[in-house]
């Protein structure tokens, strides 16, 4: 197959797998009606809920570690393996233990989606392409959750096992084209001996620092946009869920016109810079509105739930550039490590604010976190055509501004 054609085989694949990741540790939530109705309680039903993020937490590193190793087909065949196989258990198992624990491995073999699709994309697409591939890859979460919506409730009526082996049997098929068809790109020599970490230079950390930061509005929304509109605004739950799936189509195109736009400037950085000033304005706007009235809250609030998730490819593949070959599967490791976490904690957070002094005071809070993500995107400079992606051809001192050169 022509290596023109093979690199788009490749993406695919790795947006099949990564779409099937996603769907597996995001898409539980519409399950909460069919745990209940297997006689779990609200709290129970939160627990496993929960446990996919779990496993995701404990493993992203490690596999990112093990793609830099051992490549990138591996990592993806054997990783969707123990995550298909895992919820194909978690349909037979009874008890709200042996659940968890299904869920939770399940979630640490999805894990792999994250560091091995991402690093695939480093080493088959040009700098020049790179924006627009890792947007493609990006849309995989967006994607994967509308899946959820609008196939697990419906499995559900046969029972809690119907879902789970559709799950299951996702991860398993696209484990096993990923082990037919992807790829793992050429090595250089220059690449296979390098060993100097690139985190000696501030640059992945504060990289990292931002994507953590611009998680937090991407899951307040998601986590509070559908219950902020039926229980404040009055919505019918229906309408809500509707509404809100055309924001995650809108996400999801925004990744892709966020990774052409760096493309064609030829930095991340700046449009990543850029993205986050708009969503400090959004979130403001969004706070006011609330504090206003709830109508007055309704148009910030379905904008910021297309344009908090547009950030994601650009830094994703911002810390795969710099990282290098050598380094991108533990880098891209990380960066969902960090990203994970606050995802994590932005729910139960927030709720207690929402509990408290109100969505208004939730929303206002949240502000902050865009706001000094646009301070902490570090000074870096992509020069297409000069050296290898990811490696420092130059540093300047003072105020911890990098300047890095890429290309291919």
């Amino acid at each position: 197959m022509p290596p023109a054609r093979r690199r788009w085989v490749v993406l695919s694949v790795g947006l099949g797998a990564m779409t099937a990741g996603c769907a597996s540790q995001y898409g539980l939530p519409f399950l909460i009606p069919a745990l209940r109705a297997e006689g779990l309680s609200l709290g129970e039903a939160s627990v496993v809920v929960a446990c996919p993020m779990a496993g995701l937490l404990g493993m992203l590193f490690l596999w990112g570690l093990l793609a830099d190793r051992y490549g990138e087909r591996l990592v993806l065949g054997l990783g969707l393996l123990i995550a298909g196989l895992a919820q194909c258990a978690a349909a037979f198992v009874h008890g709200l233990v042996p659940l968890a624990i299904c869920i939770v491995i399940a979630g640490a073999g999805g894990a792999s989606v994250h560091a091995a699709s991402g690093r695939l994309i480093l080493g088959w697409f040009a700098v020049r392409e790179r924006g627009l591939a890792m947007g493609i890859r990006q849309t995989a979460q967006p994607l994967g959750v509308a899946m959820a919506a609008a196939t697990l409730p419906g499995l559900a009526v046969f029972g809690l096992g119907a879902p789970l082996l559709a799950l299951g049997g996702f991860c398993l098929l696209m484990g096993a084209l990923a082990a037919l068809f992807a790829r793992d790109p050429a090595r250089t020599a220059k690449a296979a001996v390098r060993t100097r970490s690139p985190y000696r230079t501030p640059v992945l950390w504060r990289l990292h620092a931002t994507s953590a930061l611009l998680v937090v509005p991407q899951f307040a929304i998601a986590t509070f946009s559908l219950v902020y509109l039926v229980d404040v605004c009055g919505w019918a739950p229906g309408t809500a869920g509707r509404v809100l799936a055309l924001t995650q189509v809108g996400g999801a195109l925004t990744r892709l016109g966020a990774g052409i736009w760096s493309d064609r400037a030829g930095s991340r950085v700046r449009p990543l810079r850029l993205v986050a000033v708009l969503i400090t304005i959004v979130m403001l706007a969004l706070a006011a509105g609330t504090y206003a009235g709830s109508s007055a809250a309704i148009v910030p609030l379905l904008i910021a739930g297309v344009i908090t998730v547009s950030p994601n490819g650009l830094a994703f593949t911002a810390v795969a550039e710099y990282a290098g070959g050598a380094w991108a599967g533990r880098a891209l490791g990380l960066q969902n490590t960090v990203q994970n976490a606050f995802a994590l904690a932005t729910a139960p957070v927030l709720g207690l604010v929402v509990s408290g002094p109100g969505y208004a005071a939730a929303f206002a809070s949240v502000v902050a976190f865009p706001l000094v993500a646009i301070i902490m995107v570090p000074m870096i400079s992509a020069q297409p055509g000069r050296g290898v992606a990811g490696e420092q051809a130059a540093v300047r001192g003072g105020a911890g501004q990098e300047e890095l050169a890429t290309g291919r």
